[in-house]
């Protein structure tokens, strides 16, 4: 056996890990930082990106409740599905509603796959500066609405398996927590 197939060996166990939090919570930057790294120890790794999604699978959906939650139970439905075959699914997705969140986490529970929920927990007033997309800007200027956190709800993970205050370590350590909660679980 080579060690590239040993190493391939060695991690078949696939889970969905969930970033929820808001826009600009450091979701997506934290998810690709943890997904290099699990890469490197050999785990199939993917990163199911919100705004990729939205501009390919969930193509026509707007920002109702109920088309959050389809995209969201789209998103939920890959990634059980990547997750049951291996791969270790980074979703980096707001999921502003509890209810669609939990549908996603009873989905992989009825189907026996690792789901594990982390809330981002930035704060509006440093989402808000960070403002990579330029949606706090565009809300307070008036050009746009429903806005999560701001004018639109976003229900805080109750009790999350972990949650990383995002604004008070850098990317590095918020991925190396998340790291070792994923290698407590016997999913790193």
């Amino acid at each position: 056996m080579t060690d590239t197939q040993e190493v391939q060996e060695k991690h078949v166990t696939g889970a969905t890990i969930w970033l929820t939090g808001l826009p600009s919570a450091g979701k997506t930057t934290i998810a690709y930082e943890l997904a290099d790294r699990l890469r490197a120890e050999g785990h199939r790794v993917e990163v199911l990106d919100g705004d990729e999604i939205r501009e390919f699978l969930s193509a026509g959906l707007g920002f109702s409740r109920e088309d959050r939650h389809t995209n969201v139970q789209r998103i939920g439905f890959v990634a059980e599905l990547l997750a049951s075959n291996g791969v270790k699914v980074l979703v980096p997705v707001i999921a502003p509603y509890a209810d669609s969140r939990e549908a996603v986490r009873k989905r992989h529970r009825t189907e026996g796959t690792p789901y594990v929920e982390v809330h981002v927990a930035t704060p509006v007033d440093v989402c808000s500066v960070r403002d990579v997309k330029g949606l706090y800007a565009k809300q307070a200027a008036g050009e746009i609405s429903g806005l999560t956190g701001v004018d639109d709800p976003y229900d805080e993970p109750a009790d999350p398996d972990l949650r990383i205050e995002s604004q008070n370590q850098t990317v590095r350590e918020s991925a190396a927590r998340l790291h070792a909660l994923l290698t407590e679980k016997g999913l790193a």
